[in-house]
């Protein structure tokens, strides 16, 4: 490339030094006056049709070939002693064009239109020419709108007005160069992004921008947005001048052709800008704001043809460096300013539609861009990623997010509202900014201290309900949808807390567990409601949900099982019928949630209840799942269905076939020879699995629990008994199990993750860093094991059991 030749040249106002200087003067003006060319060969084809018509075609191909024999062009003017009183020989050009243009364009019309000499095939032909040279309108309108005076602007403005685009002119001066290389600028295609995906984004962005800041200017102003300073009325009467025009020319019939006509313009504008910006970030400082804009920001060609065509629009670098700066005094940035375009505009126009190959093409060069600007930066999929655009004002949020938790960067670019929930005061009067105490270690007391209360005590299953109550719903899908949404709200809100070490993975297991109960008794309320309302009242007897294991014992994760059976007492049609009504609610719940995972589908062809005559019956056979971790959520009807599920739980976990079962069950899970790791959290000897399934067993076999407590966590069973390691051990494996479904959901290797999502791994586990979390992992593991073994094998008390791993060696 011809940035591999290129000396560097200087940023801002000063005039880069590779290739020599130009002086200005009529003679090296002279090449600008070829864009007006075409207007002669436009104007015969009109008049003649027929093969006059291949010329301005010819002219249009001129670009591609003409680069390649010109070669490149890496002189610059000095923009520092050339006043603009020197450069009128450059203006006469822009100005003929600008003039030329709506003559020509009216006098082709006329002859497509009205004099009716040009048969069918020829008028079609000489509508192309048109909408090609149209392009350049905004090339011209673009040097125009950027003018100091008045008048230039205008007429930069009526001839964007031409195309239907007018607005461009306040959008691209207040918004683009101001917000140019950030997500909040739609016009600055992330890297992945297709010209496809671009431009209906960017063609709505750019009107609704543009109202935007035209409202706000007046706002100000103290001027209501009807006031005739609006630059909308201006855009509105030249816009119309045009559609008059061409209907009184054509008639209705010629509207919509010249409406595809400016679409297609708009569109080949809107290629031009992709290109320029594609994939080129500026990055966010610590102060919280973007840094300069750079000519590293815009990608830069010194082909020489395309830069007499097109006014130095390949120079974009320096434009957006000195915005003011007419297109004769942009200076071209070599390779180490500015990035390089692979071939001139021409090549990379028919690159960038074609997606597969233009990201063939930019995305390694992209790439190597940011290696060589920001070697610092490690991770750039939140720059890349399209919630950046789509919620810019989150954009600190975005990047802690996806650069510590990769599950929930994935669920915030399937679902952007999720951002909006932490502008909620309930998330905001929690988060407490940075300064607000004498120093930082006071401020992570008070911010942790705070959220803790909150979520683990103030903010309980029973007040989540009742702000669920105060939702208004018509129906039971409606009633699911947004309590899904509301559970994924909140389950999000405690998750960023948690990445932020204001909640622990254990209280947040806490707090989503509070968060699955509100969620699921309001969904079975609303399908009781719905029920009651069609069939009318039930009769005698009730139903009660019992939910099992991590969501009853209260350590919830992300992803969390929904296992839930349903219990009941009265006619068996009838409550069962309900019971499959509630499971299949249940399900909608599940489904696309952050807390909950999918419930299989077809779960209401299983059996959804069971009697309380039916439990009793198979637990005393062993043929009903553990009952060692359960917790009523919800009940309906008859007080009493829950206290005898809790006669029939107490029972079966005290003697008979189903405790002896579930015994042998828990002393044969032995077996398992993983190797210690964060990966291998479940199936390692001492990790999670044998330390609950232990837990399980320590509870139905030895004294000394609280046979009350349907829920223990194994952590309280160790603590309850003695067991002072294992409790520990049950903490850490819970802990882990909780920020790993966070930040990665399950098989997520955390050894292989970067390293913003090893510290927030390492601290949310209370480890220095992710080395000595690994090492934590691996002695508690070889410690659990060894008390497990003693335990499990000698069927001895806790203490014994604590006795005898001192003995071996320590922990």
């Amino acid at each position: 490339m011809a940035s591999d030749r290129a000396k560097p040249s200087s940023l801002g106002a000063e005039p880069a030094e590779s290739g020599g200087a130009v002086e200005p003067s009529f003679r090296s003006a002279l090449p600008h006056f070829l864009p007006l060319a075409v207007f002669p060969l436009i104007v015969n084809a009109a008049i003649h049709g027929g093969w006059w018509i291949a010329a301005p075609f010819a002219f249009f191909a001129l670009p591609g070939p003409l680069d390649i024999a010109f070669g490149a062009d890496e002189r610059n003017m000095d923009p520092v002693k050339t006043p603009e009183s020197r450069l009128i020989w450059y203006d006469l050009p822009v100005w003929g064009w600008a003039f030329l243009w709506p003559v020509t364009f009216v006098f082709v019309l006329w002859q497509i239109l009205v004099a009716g000499h040009l048969a069918i095939w020829e008028a079609t032909l000489m509508t192309v020419v048109l909408a090609t040279e149209a392009q350049a309108v905004f090339i011209v309108g673009h040097e125009l709108v950027h003018r100091r005076a008045t008048w230039e602007r205008r007429l930069g403005e009526f001839l964007l007005a031409s195309v239907s685009y007018p607005q461009y002119a306040t959008e691209h001066v207040y918004i683009h160069h101001a917000l140019v290389g950030t997500p909040l600028d739609v016009g600055s295609a992330p890297k992945g992004q297709s010209i496809w995906r671009y431009f209906p984004r960017e063609v709505a962005s750019n009107l609704l921008g543009a109202w935007k800041v035209a409202r706000e200017r007046l706002a100000r102003r103290r001027l209501p947005v009807w006031h005739h300073t609006n630059p909308f009325w201006r855009y509105g009467i030249e816009t119309a001048f045009w559609y008059a025009l061409i209907y009184w020319l054509g008639g209705p019939w010629a509207i919509p052709v010249y409406v595809v006509m400016c679409l297609g313009v708009v569109f080949s504008m809107k290629i031009s800008n992709y290109i320029q910006h594609y994939g080129l970030r500026r990055v966010r400082l610590p102060n919280g704001r973007f840094e300069k804009v750079r000519p590293r920001h815009s990608w830069s060609a010194d082909c020489r043809f395309s830069n007499w065509m097109f006014y130095n629009m390949q120079r974009h670098p320096d434009h957006h460096a000195v915005a003011s700066r007419r297109y004769p005094l942009l200076q071209h940035h070599a390779g180490d300013e500015s990035p390089q375009l692979p071939g001139g505009y021409a090549k990379m126009f028919n690159l960038a539609v074609r997606p597969k190959r233009w990201f063939e093409t930019m995305d390694p060069l992209v790439d190597g861009w940011r290696a060589r600007f920001y070697p610092e930066v490690d991770d750039w999929s939140a720059y890349d990623s399209p919630v950046s655009a789509a919620r810019p004002e989150a954009f600190d949020a975005i990047v802690e997010i996806f650069g510590a938790a990769p599950r929930l960067a994935e669920w915030i670019e399937r679902n952007p509202e999720l951002l909006e929930s932490l502008q909620d005061r309930e998330f905001t009067d929690l988060d407490l900014p940075e300064g607000f105490g004498p120093d930082p270690e006071t401020e992570v007391v008070a911010r942790r201290g705070l959220t803790r209360l909150y979520w683990t005590r103030e903010f309980g299953s029973s007040e989540m309900k009742e702000r669920i109550a105060e939702i208004p719903v018509q129906d039971v899908d409606d009633a699911v949808d947004t309590v899904r949404n509301w559970s994924n709200d909140k389950a999000f809100q405690i998750g960023v807390h948690t990445l932020r070490g204001n909640l622990s993975p254990v209280e947040a297991g806490t707090a989503l567990s509070n968060v699955a109960e509100a969620s699921i008794s309001a969904v079975l309320s609303a399908v009781t409601e719905d029920s009651a309302h069609r069939r009318g009242p039930r009769g005698e007897g009730g139903v009660a949900a019992v939910v099992l294991g991590e969501l009853a014992s209260g350590e919830a994760a992300p992803g969390a099982e929904l296992d839930v059976f349903f219990v009941y007492a009265g006619a068996a049609v009838d409550r069962e019928a309900l019971c499959r009504r509630f499971r299949e609610a249940l399900a909608g719940l599940s489904r696309d949630s952050l807390l909950f995972a999918p419930m299989p589908r077809g779960v209401g062809k299983e059996r959804a209840a069971w009697s309380l005559d039916d439990l009793a019956d198979h637990c005393r056979t062993g043929a009903f799942p553990d009952l060692t971790r359960t917790r009523r959520v919800f009940e309906f009807g008859e007080s009493e269905v829950g206290r005898r599920f809790d006669d029939a739980r107490r029972e079966s976990l005290a003697h008979g076939a189903a405790r002896d079962a579930l015994i042998a069950e828990l002393r044969d899970g032995t077996g398992r020879s993983v190797e210690p790791g964060l990966s291998s959290l479940d199936d390692m000897r001492g990790g999670l699995r044998d330390v609950e399934r232990a837990a399980r067993l320590l509870r139905l076999t030895h004294t000394g629990n609280d046979p009350d407590d349907p829920a223990p966590t194994a952590a309280s069973v160790f603590r309850g008994a003695g067991a002072g390691r294992l409790a520990d051990a049950a903490t850490l494996w819970r802990g882990l199990r909780g920020i790993l479904r966070l930040v990665g959901g399950d098989g997520f290797a955390a050894e292989a993750a970067g390293p913003k999502v090893k510290a927030a791994v390492a601290r949310a586990c209370g480890a220095e860093d992710f080395d000595a979390l690994t090492a934590a992992v691996r002695d508690t593991a070889a410690s659990a094991s060894a008390e497990i073994d003693i335990l499990v094998g000698r069927n001895v008390s806790p203490a014994e059991s604590d006795a005898g791993s001192e003995a071996s060696g320590p922990s």
